[in-house]
C-alpha cells in the first residue's frame, strides 16, 4: 500500500494538522504571572504615603520631585541627601535639568518642620514655582 505523497491516509481520508492549544495557552498563562510578578518591583522610587486632599491633577512636565519620608529623609528624584546637601545641590539641579517646578511629596507621618525646612530651602534657591503633592480622595491607596 504506497502513501499518495504522504498526504492521504491508507484508507483514503485527508490528514488534518491540528495546532496544540494547550502548550499556547498555558505559555501565555506563565508569561502573564511573570508579568504580575514583575510589575510592582519594577515601579521603583521612594515608598511615600502622601496625605490625601481635593486636588487638581499635576501638569505633564518634567519636574524635579523631592520627597520626604516618614523618618525625615530627603530625597531629589530617588538619590538620598541630607539636609545640608538639599540646600547646597537643589539651586543647581534645577538649572541642570531646566525644569520649570520642583513638586515636593512627603509622606503624611513626615514631620512638618522637615517639610518646612524643605521648602524654606527651595525659596533660598529662589526657585518660585513650588508644589505640593498630595493623593485625591478617591483613589487611596492601601
Amino acid at each position: 500500500m504506497a502513501r499518495n505523497g504522504g498526504l492521504y491516509e491508507d484508507r483514503g481520508m485527508p490528514l488534518t494538522a491540528d495546532i496544540n492549544l494547550i502548550n499556547l495557552v498555558d505559555v501565555a498563562f506563565t508569561l502573564l504571572v511573570i508579568f504580575m510578578i514583575t510589575a510592582p518591583i519594577l515601579q521603583g522610587g521612594v515608598q511615600i504615603q502622601v496625605p490625601r486632599a481635593e486636588v487638581a491633577p499635576l501638569p505633564a512636565s518634567e519636574a524635579i520631585v523631592v520627597s520626604i519620608d516618614g523618618e525625615g529623609a530627603i530625597y531629589i528624584e530617588d538619590a538620598p541627601v541630607s539636609l545640608e546637601e538639599f540646600r547646597a545641590s537643589i539651586r543647581d539641579v534645577w538649572t541642570t535639568k531646566g525644569t520649570p517646578a520642583v513638586y515636593v511629596q512627603a509622606d503624611e507621618s513626615a514631620a512638618y518642620g522637615v517639610v518646612l525646612q524643605v521648602i524654606a530651602a527651595l525659596k533660598a534657591a529662589e526657585i518660585e514655582s513650588v508644589g505640593l503633592v498630595a493623593e485625591p480622595e478617591m483613589r487611596r491607596r492601601r
